[in-house]
């Protein structure tokens, strides 16, 4: 191969612009190749490496497992700092996720204060509906097919209704009696029509016709016991959850609002859509 051949090679010119470009980047950082930085293992990085093993495998790692773990760290902590050197986590979106993802999680360890009694009291009275006790039914139920009879089918579901016998119904997958069952179970079975109508029926007698998802039925209610709403004893745990959360929430709103006021934000761009630039403004 002749000199012209070689000085043509796209091989030799990448290894020039790599050979430059190492020599660049020693040059602007020439301190900080001098005087590289010091990688500290303490005792507090240890004891974290370990109990994080801990929680992942459930015991305690062996004495090679402990050395494995700092030395992957330091490996880890290496090119975390030869990669931020290099500017590689400038403009990587993967890095800027992750950096906010850390920057929430620690928004997320500021517990707030346990709440009051008069903390819980107001949760409950302000959302009393989400806490509200369900109705609860044991009742049997007999099925009619709608495709298998003629348009008389709800008349003669009220005649069934009133024989002293047990009515006959169609074959269905459906279970014929459920017991002590909440109306939210119920209307998951058969359909919240279904469970709704079941609040307007007397115990004791065969009532019908009751339309569900799946047609029509002779329901008769052997228990019933009404809805009504909660009271804190009957709902604590739950209260004193939902309200940590919402507390919390707004403490990581503060957090993130309190940044915010450091920023001016410029929006460059027409966020709205529909293609037309917008004046560049301040947010």
């Amino acid at each position: 191969m002749g000199l012209r051949q070689v000085i043509r090679e796209p091989l030799l010119h990448f290894f020039l612009l790599g050979a430059a470009l190492f020599v660049l980047f020693g040059w602007l950082n020439r301190g900080a190749m001098d005087a590289p930085d010091e990688v500290v293992v303490d005792q507090a990085r240890i004891d974290a490496l370990v109990g994080q093993f801990e929680r992942v495998w459930q015991r305690s790692p062996t004495a090679p497992e402990i050395d494995g773990l700092v030395e992957s760290w330091i490996r880890e902590e290496i090119m975390y700092r030869e990669g931020v050197a290099l500017g590689l986590d400038v403009n990587d979106s993967i890095v800027r996720r992750r950096v906010a993802q850390k920057m929430i999680f620690i928004a997320d360890g500021v517990a707030p204060e346990p709440p009051s009694e008069a903390d819980l009291a107001g949760w409950l009275e302000a959302n009393a509906d989400a806490y509200r006790i369900e109705p609860v039914y044991s009742f049997r139920q007999v099925y009619f097919d709608p495709a298998k009879h003629d348009d008389d089918l709800r008349a003669r579901i009220t005649r069934l209704a009133a024989l002293p016998s047990v009515p006959q119904g169609d074959a269905t997958l459906l279970p014929a009696e459920l017991q002590s069952v909440r109306q939210s179970e119920i209307a998951r079975t058969f359909g919240s029509d279904f469970a709704g109508a079941l609040d307007e029926l007397p115990p004791g007698e065969w009532q019908g016709p009751v339309e569900s998802a799946y047609g029509l039925h002779l329901v008769q209610i052997v228990e019933k016991t009404p809805g009504r709403p909660a009271t804190l004893d009957d709902v604590r745990d739950a209260v004193q959850r939902d309200w940590s959360a919402a507390r919390t929430e707004e403490i990581n709103e503060s957090f993130y609002r309190t940044m915010r006021e450091r920023y001016t934000v410029r929006v460059e761009a027409d966020v709205r859509g529909g293609g037309n630039p917008a004046a560049a403004r301040s947010r």
